[in-house]
Protein backbone atom coordinates (compact mmCIF):
# COMPACT_ATOMS: atom_id res chain seq x y z
CA UNK A 1 0.00 0.00 0.00
CA UNK A 2 1.40 3.36 -1.04
CA UNK A 3 0.40 6.48 0.90
CA UNK A 4 1.08 10.04 -0.22
CA UNK A 5 1.89 12.51 2.56
CA UNK A 6 1.18 16.08 1.50
CA UNK A 7 3.39 18.33 3.59
CA UNK A 8 5.91 15.59 4.28
CA UNK A 9 8.82 17.94 4.97
CA UNK A 10 7.10 19.51 8.00
CA UNK A 11 7.30 18.45 11.64
CA UNK A 12 4.36 16.03 11.59
CA UNK A 13 5.07 14.87 8.04
CA UNK A 14 8.63 13.96 9.00
CA UNK A 15 7.36 11.78 11.85
CA UNK A 16 4.80 10.11 9.59
CA UNK A 17 7.60 9.21 7.18
CA UNK A 18 9.80 7.93 10.01
CA UNK A 19 7.08 5.61 11.25
CA UNK A 20 6.46 4.39 7.71
CA UNK A 21 10.13 3.46 7.33
CA UNK A 22 10.14 1.62 10.65
CA UNK A 23 7.01 -0.33 9.72
CA UNK A 24 8.15 -1.04 6.17
CA UNK A 25 5.26 0.83 4.58
CA UNK A 26 5.51 2.58 1.23
CA UNK A 27 5.22 6.35 1.67
CA UNK A 28 5.75 9.12 -0.85
CA UNK A 29 5.86 12.76 0.24
CA UNK A 30 5.47 16.25 -1.16
CA UNK A 31 7.28 19.46 -0.33
CA UNK A 32 6.71 23.09 -1.28
CA UNK A 33 10.14 24.72 -1.17
CA UNK A 34 12.62 22.16 0.19
CA UNK A 35 12.40 18.36 0.28
CA UNK A 36 12.97 16.57 3.55
CA UNK A 37 15.48 13.81 4.23
CA UNK A 38 16.28 12.10 0.89
CA UNK A 39 16.45 8.82 2.81
CA UNK A 40 12.81 9.34 3.73
CA UNK A 41 11.63 8.22 0.32
CA UNK A 42 10.45 9.68 -2.98
CA UNK A 43 9.67 13.41 -3.01
CA UNK A 44 7.42 15.47 -5.29
CA UNK A 45 7.39 19.26 -5.40
CA UNK A 46 3.85 20.51 -4.93
CA UNK A 47 2.11 23.84 -4.53
CA UNK A 48 -1.39 22.95 -3.35
CA UNK A 49 -2.67 26.26 -4.72
CA UNK A 50 -2.33 24.74 -8.21
CA UNK A 51 -5.20 22.27 -8.75
CA UNK A 52 -3.73 20.96 -12.01
CA UNK A 53 -0.44 20.10 -10.31
CA UNK A 54 -2.27 18.52 -7.35
CA UNK A 55 -4.17 16.16 -9.60
CA UNK A 56 -1.03 15.38 -11.62
CA UNK A 57 0.92 14.37 -8.51
CA UNK A 58 -1.90 12.17 -7.24
CA UNK A 59 -2.16 10.51 -10.64
CA UNK A 60 1.61 9.96 -10.85
CA UNK A 61 1.86 8.44 -7.36
CA UNK A 62 -1.46 6.57 -7.54
CA UNK A 63 -1.60 6.05 -3.77
CA UNK A 64 -4.19 4.07 -1.86
CA UNK A 65 -4.51 7.01 0.52
CA UNK A 66 -3.45 10.62 1.00
CA UNK A 67 -2.62 12.16 4.38
CA UNK A 68 -2.86 15.93 4.05
CA UNK A 69 -0.86 17.61 6.84
CA UNK A 70 0.03 20.80 5.01
CA UNK A 71 -0.92 24.19 6.41
CA UNK A 72 -0.36 27.71 5.22
CA UNK A 73 -1.47 29.34 8.45
CA UNK A 74 -3.91 32.15 7.73
CA UNK A 75 -3.12 32.04 3.99
CA UNK A 76 -6.56 31.13 2.65
CA UNK A 77 -5.25 30.01 -0.74
CA UNK A 78 -3.06 27.36 0.91
CA UNK A 79 -5.01 26.32 4.00
CA UNK A 80 -8.53 26.43 2.57
CA UNK A 81 -8.30 26.39 -1.24
CA UNK A 82 -5.34 24.00 -1.20
CA UNK A 83 -7.31 21.51 0.89
CA UNK A 84 -10.19 21.79 -1.57
CA UNK A 85 -7.87 21.00 -4.48
CA UNK A 86 -6.59 17.89 -2.69
CA UNK A 87 -10.11 16.74 -1.84
CA UNK A 88 -11.34 17.28 -5.41
CA UNK A 89 -8.45 15.27 -6.84
CA UNK A 90 -8.85 12.50 -4.26
CA UNK A 91 -12.56 12.25 -5.00
CA UNK A 92 -12.02 12.22 -8.77
CA UNK A 93 -9.39 9.48 -8.54
CA UNK A 94 -11.12 7.44 -5.83
CA UNK A 95 -8.31 7.85 -3.27
CA UNK A 96 -8.86 7.65 0.49
CA UNK A 97 -8.22 10.98 2.23
CA UNK A 98 -7.12 11.76 5.79
CA UNK A 99 -7.23 15.50 6.37
CA UNK A 100 -5.54 17.04 9.42
CA UNK A 101 -7.30 20.04 10.94
CA UNK A 102 -6.84 22.05 14.13
CA UNK A 103 -8.48 23.06 17.39
CA UNK A 104 -8.27 26.59 15.95
CA UNK A 105 -11.67 25.93 14.37
CA UNK A 106 -13.19 26.59 17.81
CA UNK A 107 -13.72 29.90 19.64
CA UNK A 108 -13.24 28.59 23.17
CA UNK A 109 -16.71 29.78 24.20
CA UNK A 110 -17.64 26.33 25.50
CA UNK A 111 -14.10 25.22 26.51
CA UNK A 112 -14.62 21.48 25.95
CA UNK A 113 -15.20 20.25 22.41
CA UNK A 114 -15.92 16.72 21.26
CA UNK A 115 -16.30 15.43 17.72
CA UNK A 116 -19.97 16.49 17.54
CA UNK A 117 -19.17 20.19 17.95
CA UNK A 118 -19.49 22.48 14.95
CA UNK A 119 -16.68 24.94 14.16
CA UNK A 120 -17.06 28.52 15.35
CA UNK A 121 -13.69 30.10 14.49
CA UNK A 122 -12.68 33.61 15.53
CA UNK A 123 -9.34 33.95 13.69
CA UNK A 124 -8.44 33.94 9.98
CA UNK A 125 -6.47 30.70 10.46
CA UNK A 126 -9.37 29.06 12.26
CA UNK A 127 -11.76 30.19 9.54
CA UNK A 128 -9.51 28.73 6.82
CA UNK A 129 -9.24 25.41 8.65
CA UNK A 130 -13.00 25.31 9.25
CA UNK A 131 -13.66 25.97 5.56
CA UNK A 132 -11.23 23.20 4.64
CA UNK A 133 -13.00 20.76 6.95
CA UNK A 134 -16.38 21.56 5.47
CA UNK A 135 -15.14 21.21 1.90
CA UNK A 136 -13.37 17.92 2.55
CA UNK A 137 -16.43 16.38 4.18
CA UNK A 138 -18.66 17.48 1.30
CA UNK A 139 -16.32 16.51 -1.52
CA UNK A 140 -15.04 13.26 0.01
CA UNK A 141 -17.65 11.88 2.44
CA UNK A 142 -15.48 8.85 3.15
CA UNK A 143 -12.60 11.00 4.37
CA UNK A 144 -11.31 11.10 7.92
CA UNK A 145 -11.06 14.68 9.19
CA UNK A 146 -8.76 14.87 12.20
CA UNK A 147 -8.56 17.81 14.60
CA UNK A 148 -5.49 18.06 16.78
CA UNK A 149 -3.91 20.52 19.21
CA UNK A 150 -0.40 21.73 20.09
CA UNK A 151 2.08 19.16 18.78
CA UNK A 152 5.17 18.56 20.90
CA UNK A 153 8.01 16.13 20.38
CA UNK A 154 11.53 15.61 21.67
CA UNK A 155 12.71 19.20 21.24
CA UNK A 156 11.79 19.56 17.56
CA UNK A 157 8.44 21.35 17.72
CA UNK A 158 7.88 25.07 17.26
CA UNK A 159 6.74 25.41 20.87
CA UNK A 160 9.82 23.68 22.26
CA UNK A 161 12.15 25.82 20.15
CA UNK A 162 10.26 28.93 21.28
CA UNK A 163 10.76 28.01 24.93
CA UNK A 164 14.52 27.69 24.38
CA UNK A 165 14.70 30.97 22.47
CA UNK A 166 12.69 32.91 25.08
CA UNK A 167 14.88 31.66 27.92
CA UNK A 168 18.05 32.37 25.93
CA UNK A 169 16.80 35.85 25.14
CA UNK A 170 17.11 35.38 21.40
CA UNK A 171 13.41 36.02 20.88
CA UNK A 172 11.03 38.50 22.40
CA UNK A 173 7.59 37.62 23.67
CA UNK A 174 5.77 35.76 26.42
CA UNK A 175 3.94 32.50 26.92
CA UNK A 176 0.31 33.01 27.83
CA UNK A 177 -0.98 31.69 31.14
CA UNK A 178 -4.63 31.93 30.03
CA UNK A 179 -4.25 30.17 26.66
CA UNK A 180 -5.11 26.52 27.32
CA UNK A 181 -4.79 23.57 24.95
CA UNK A 182 -4.43 19.76 25.08
CA UNK A 183 -0.90 19.02 23.79
CA UNK A 184 -0.18 15.78 21.96
CA UNK A 185 3.15 14.06 21.29
CA UNK A 186 4.03 13.96 17.61
CA UNK A 187 4.85 10.25 17.82
CA UNK A 188 1.40 9.41 19.22
CA UNK A 189 -0.34 11.64 16.71
CA UNK A 190 1.53 10.15 13.75
CA UNK A 191 0.84 6.59 14.91
CA UNK A 192 -2.87 7.36 15.31
CA UNK A 193 -2.99 8.95 11.86
CA UNK A 194 -1.43 5.87 10.34
CA UNK A 195 -3.98 3.71 12.14
CA UNK A 196 -6.84 5.79 10.73
CA UNK A 197 -5.28 5.83 7.27
CA UNK A 198 -5.03 2.06 7.14
CA UNK A 199 -8.68 1.74 8.14
CA UNK A 200 -11.85 2.80 6.35
CA UNK A 201 -13.02 5.05 9.21
CA UNK A 202 -14.78 8.21 8.06
CA UNK A 203 -16.02 11.35 9.74
CA UNK A 204 -14.61 13.64 12.42
CA UNK A 205 -11.91 12.55 14.86
CA UNK A 206 -10.08 14.30 17.69
CA UNK A 207 -6.45 13.42 18.36
CA UNK A 208 -5.19 15.41 21.34
CA UNK A 209 -3.76 14.54 24.71
CA UNK A 210 -5.99 14.21 27.80
CA UNK A 211 -4.16 16.90 29.81
CA UNK A 212 -5.14 20.58 29.49
CA UNK A 213 -2.22 22.99 30.03
CA UNK A 214 -1.67 26.66 29.39
CA UNK A 215 1.07 27.53 26.93
CA UNK A 216 3.09 28.84 29.87
CA UNK A 217 2.64 25.66 31.95
CA UNK A 218 3.62 23.62 28.93
CA UNK A 219 6.70 25.82 28.52
CA UNK A 220 7.64 25.32 32.17
CA UNK A 221 7.54 21.55 31.79
CA UNK A 222 9.59 21.69 28.60
CA UNK A 223 12.17 23.89 30.33
CA UNK A 224 12.40 21.55 33.32
CA UNK A 225 12.78 18.53 31.07
CA UNK A 226 15.61 20.24 29.22
CA UNK A 227 17.37 21.57 32.33
CA UNK A 228 16.69 25.23 31.57
CA UNK A 229 16.21 28.09 34.02
CA UNK A 230 12.44 28.31 34.38
CA UNK A 231 12.69 31.69 36.13
CA UNK A 232 13.80 33.21 32.81
CA UNK A 233 10.64 32.09 31.01
CA UNK A 234 8.45 35.18 30.44
CA UNK A 235 4.73 34.88 31.20
CA UNK A 236 1.78 37.01 30.19
CA UNK A 237 -1.95 36.94 29.50
CA UNK A 238 -3.44 36.82 26.05
CA UNK A 239 -6.42 38.79 27.36
CA UNK A 240 -4.13 41.62 28.49
CA UNK A 241 -2.07 41.56 25.30
CA UNK A 242 -5.23 41.77 23.20
CA UNK A 243 -3.86 39.17 20.82
CA UNK A 244 -6.83 37.72 18.91
CA UNK A 245 -7.56 34.06 19.35
CA UNK A 246 -9.45 31.59 21.52
CA UNK A 247 -8.35 31.32 25.15
CA UNK A 248 -9.39 27.88 26.37
CA UNK A 249 -9.97 25.11 23.84
CA UNK A 250 -9.89 21.55 25.15
CA UNK A 251 -10.37 18.84 22.55
CA UNK A 252 -12.21 15.86 24.00
CA UNK A 253 -10.65 12.88 22.24
CA UNK A 254 -12.28 10.12 24.27
CA UNK A 255 -14.66 8.94 21.54
CA UNK A 256 -11.83 8.70 19.02
CA UNK A 257 -9.50 7.09 21.56
CA UNK A 258 -12.01 4.26 22.13
CA UNK A 259 -11.78 3.42 18.42
CA UNK A 260 -7.98 3.29 18.30
CA UNK A 261 -5.32 0.98 19.66
CA UNK A 262 -2.82 3.88 19.67
CA UNK A 263 -2.80 5.53 23.11
CA UNK A 264 -2.59 9.32 23.15
CA UNK A 265 -0.47 10.29 26.14
CA UNK A 266 -1.01 13.51 28.04
CA UNK A 267 1.70 16.15 28.45
CA UNK A 268 1.99 15.35 32.15
CA UNK A 269 3.14 11.89 31.11
CA UNK A 270 5.41 12.55 28.14
CA UNK A 271 7.02 15.62 29.73
CA UNK A 272 7.03 14.36 33.30
CA UNK A 273 5.20 15.79 36.30
CA UNK A 274 7.95 18.35 37.01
Amino acid sequence: MTVLIIGGSGFLGTELLRLARVAGWSAVATFHSRPGDPAGGVWHQLDVRDPVRVEAVLKAVSPRAVIDVTSGGADWKVTADGSVHVAVAAAKLGIRLVHVSSDAVFSGSRVRYDETCDPDPITPYGAAKAAAETAVRLLRPGAAVVRTSLIVGDGRSDHERLVHALIAGTREGVLFTDDVRCPVHVRDLAAALWELTRSDAAGLFHLAGPDALSRYDLGVRIARRDGLDVSRLPAGRRADARVPGPLDVRLDSRATQRRLSTRLRGALEFLGQG
